[in-house]
C-alpha cells in the first residue's frame, strides 16, 4: 500500500542499524490479577477516582496477555527487527521480593520464543514504572530498600531469560516515573514533594546501575543499556536569567540519570539543589555504585522545552512555555513537533566521553485516528512525524554520531498512562470495546520502508 513519498530508505541507515517497535507490560498486558500476578502501583493508582483522564483502567488494556502471538506477528508483518517489551515485576514476584511466580515466568517464556521463532529480536526492559505495589507499602522508590528488591528481580529475570535475551534495558525513564509519580503525583503511586523526589532519584540511579552489574554477571554475552527521557532545552531569550534557567532545566531532564552512571556524580552545579541528596540520603558507599559502563544508551526524545527563569516557581524557579503559545506544529497532546530537538539532543549524548552508542528506543506521536467509512486510518500526521524525526537520526549518523537504532512507540494504540486510552500513539488501531486490531496508514509505511531496496 503507497501511503505517501519516502525521502530516505532502509538501507541509507546502513544494514547493520536496529529497527524496531516497542510496547510495555502494563500499558497492553490486561490480566491485572490472572495467573497469580500481584498488584502495581499503577493497578492501585488508575482504580483512585479522578486520575486517569478518561476513568479508564488497564484492567484489559490491548489484552497482550492473550494475544501476544498476535501482536508479535503484526511487528513482523510491518518490517521490524527488534520487539522491545518489559516485564511485569509483579507479574514474576507478586510481593516484590520472595517468591516467585511460575504462571508468569512461563508466560514471557512463551513471549520470548515467539519473538525468536520469527526471528525479531527480543528488547526487554526490565522496570517499565510498574513497580508492585507491596513495595510501595514500604516506601516505593522513596525507601532504600527498592534498590535490593530490584536487584533480586534482575538475578530472577537474568537466570531465567539470560540464555535467550541477550539486549537487556534496565529501567524506562527513570526521571518520568521518579518525577510524575513522586514528586508531581500525577502519575502512580502520587506522591508530592522533594522529600518524596530526592530518595527516589538516589534510589533509582543506585538500582540503574545495579541492575546494570547483575546482567554482566548473569548474562554471558549480555548488550545492556538504559533508557532515558530527554529533550532539547531552549531558553527563551538570551537574557542572564533565562539562560541559568535553561542550565538549571538540562541538568534536571537530561542529566540527572546520564552522568551520574557515567561516573560524574549528579550534576550539582548547575542544580545545587541536589545537593540535598548528597546531604540527606545518601551513604557515603553509595557514591562508587552509582555507576555502570552501559553498552548504550537509549534515547527517548518526543518535544524540545522552551523555558525561562520564573521567581515564584518554587523550587527550581523554571517555567515552560507551553507549546501551543508558541505557533509550532503539534500533536494530538500538544506536544511540539521538532526533529531538529532529537537530532540535538543525539548530539549532546554523544559528547560524553563515556556514551559508547545510541538508540532511539522510543519515539512516535499521538494523534486523534478515526476510521474512514473503509475502515483506513489515514494518520499522514504521524506519517510526516516519522519522515522529521528519522532524518533528523540520519543527519547525526552522516555526521558520525553512533545512533544505531530506532525503535517506534508504539505498536498498538494503548493504555496511556494517566490520559487513558483517548491518546492513540500506535501503528496499529485497536478497537478497545472488541480487540480488534487495523493497520493504520503509518504502519503501512514503516512496511514500506523497511522492504524498499532503494528508492531516490
Amino acid at each position: 500500500m503507497q501511503t505517501t513519498a519516502i525521502p530516505f530508505t532502509r538501507k541509507d541507515f546502513g544494514d547493520d542499524f536496529l529497527w524496531g517497535v516497542t510496547i510495555s507490560a502494563f500499558q497492553n498486558e490486561g490480566a491485572f490479577n490472572t495467573d497469580g500476578k500481584g498488584p502495581s502501583i499503577w493497578d492501585t493508582f488508575s482504580g483512585r477516582k479522578g486520575k486517569i483522564k478518561d476513568k479508564s483502567h488497564a484492567q484489559v488494556a490491548t489484552d497482550f496477555y492473550n494475544r501476544y502471538t498476535q501482536d508479535i506477528l503484526l511487528a513482523k508483518l510491518l518490517g521490524f527487527s527488534v520487539f522491545r517489551f518489559s516485564l511485569s515485576w509483579s507479574r514474576i514476584m507478586p510481593k516484590g521480593t520472595g517468591a516467585v511466580n511460575p504462571a508468569g515466568i512461563d508466560f514471557y517464556h512463551r513471549v520470548i520464543d515467539a519473538c525468536l521463532e520469527l526471528g525479531l529480536e527480543p528488547y526487554v526492559t526490565l522496570y517499565h514504572w510498574d513497580l508492585p505495589q507491596a513495595l510501595e507499602h514500604k516506601g516505593g522508590w522513596s525507601h532504600r530498600g527498592v534498590v535490593f528488591a530490584f536487584e533480586e528481580f534482575v538475578r530472577v529475570c537474568a537466570r531465567e531469560f539470560g540464555n535467550k535475551v541477550k539486549n537487556w534495558i534496565v529501567m524506562n525513564e527513570p526521571f518520568g516515573f521518579t518525577a510524575l509519580g513522586y514528586m508531581l503525583g500525577v502519575h502512580a503511586p502520587g506522591k508530592f514533594g522533594l522529600s518524596w523526589f530526592l530518595p527516589a532519584v538516589h534510589h533509582a540511579v543506585m538500582a540503574q546501575a545495579e541492575g546494570g552489574r547483575v546482567l554482566r554477571e548473569e548474562v554471558a554475552g549480555a548488550n545492556i543499556g538504559t533508557a532515558l527521557s530527554c529533550s532539547q532545552i531552549i531558553p527563551n531569550s538570551n537574557s542572564d536569567a533565562d539562560l541559568m534557567a535553561a542550565r538549571r532545566a538540562d541538568a534536571l531532564f537530561n542529566r540527572l540519570f546520564l552522568e551520574p552512571s557515567l561516573g560524574m556524580g549528579y550534576p550539582v552545579t548547575d542544580f545545587p539543589l541536589l545537593k540535598r541528596i548528597e546531604r540527606r540520603y545518601a551513604l557515603w558507599r553509595d557514591w562508587d555504585r552509582l555507576a555502570f559502563d552501559f553498552d548504550f544508551i537509549g534515547v527517548q526524545n518526543y518535544f524540545p522545552l522552551v523555558v525561562k527563569y520564573n521567581t515564584f516557581m518554587p523550587v527550581v524557579r523554571i517555567s515552560e512555555v507551553k507549546a501551543r503559545y508558541r505557533n509550532v506544529p503539534l500533536t494530538g497532546l500538544g506536544w511540539e513537533i521538532n526533529g531538529n530537538g532529537l537530532y540535538e539532543i543525539l548530539r549532546q549524548f554523544a559528547g560524553y566521553k563515556g556514551v559508547k552508542k545510541l538508540i532511539v528506543t522510543e519515539g512516535g506521536a499521538a494523534f486523534q485516528d478515526i476510521p474512514g467509512a473503509d475502515g483506513r486510518i489515514a494518520d499522514t500526521a504521524r506519517i510526516s512525524y516519522f519522515q522529521e524525526y528519522l532524518a533528523a537520526v540520519l543527519k547525526a549518523k552522516k555526521e558520525g554520531i553512533p545512533v544505531d537504532g530506532y525503535f517506534a512507540w508504539t505498536l498498538t494504540d494503548n493504555f496511556e498512562w494517566a490520559e487513558g486510552y483517548r491518546a492513540r500513539f500506535g501503528l496499529v488501531y485497536v478497537n478497545f470495546d472488541t480487540q480488534q486490531r487495523m493497520i493504520k496508514d503509518s504502519g503501512y509505511w514503516f512496511r514500506e520502508l523497511l522492504s524498499a531496496e532503494k528508492e531516490l
